[in-house]
């Protein structure tokens, strides 16, 4: 990855604050445990319950969204190919969520400054995934179950559980910006 005189750091799901607190921009990360993907869409229905205060069907309290739409799952695989998506359409509802106790996100691509003044309010961290490496991701989830608005299809909320999935620390608990170093 970008800086490989670094060790890498091995996370899991939920996130703890401690964890994350040590984190710096740039750092390589092999992370484990339950994440939720969630696009445009699923984030839309996903802030809409909140705004309506009818409250959210999942715990966000230290977990991680993964910005995915993966693809048909072939015979005999967990899931089809999994990159990541342009986090920057998910900035308009980055605040609920992070509100609601989310800590992590997952994507590509710069973030914008507020999200980033966010991500530091909330002690959250924006990890880089690598895209055009759906294939390849793929093969670091070992298990995937539709979660919500499944009429979305692969827009839908999915729960996955990943195994050393590999990320880059993007935007850090104090606001450090991979972009801007």
């Amino acid at each position: 990855m970008l800086y490989s005189n670094r060790k890498i750091i091995r996370l899991r799901t939920p996130l703890r604050d401690t964890d994350l607190q040590a984190l710096k921009a740039g750092d390589e990360v092999l992370l484990c445990g339950t994440v939720f993907t969630a696009r445009d869409q699923a984030h839309r229905r996903l802030v809409d319950l909140i705004r309506g205060g009818s409250g959210l069907p999942l715990d966000l309290k230290g977990q991680a969204i993964y910005y995915c739409g993966p693809t048909k799952t072939a015979p005999g695989k967990v899931i089809g190919s999994c990159g990541p998506t342009t986090s920057s359409r998910m900035d308009r509802f980055a605040q609920p969520l992070l509100e609601a106790g989310l800590k992590g996100m997952i994507g590509k691509g710069r973030r914008s400054e507020e999200v980033r003044r966010l991500i530091q309010k909330h002690g959250a961290v924006y990890f880089l995934a690598t895209g055009g490496a759906g294939a390849f991701l793929s093969k670091r989830v070992i298990r995937a179950r539709p979660l919500l608005f499944e009429d979305l299809g692969p827009e839908a909320v999915y729960e996955l559980t990943l195994k050393d999935f590999p990320l880059l620390v993007g935007i850090d608990t104090k606001g450090r910006d991979v972009f801007e170093m």
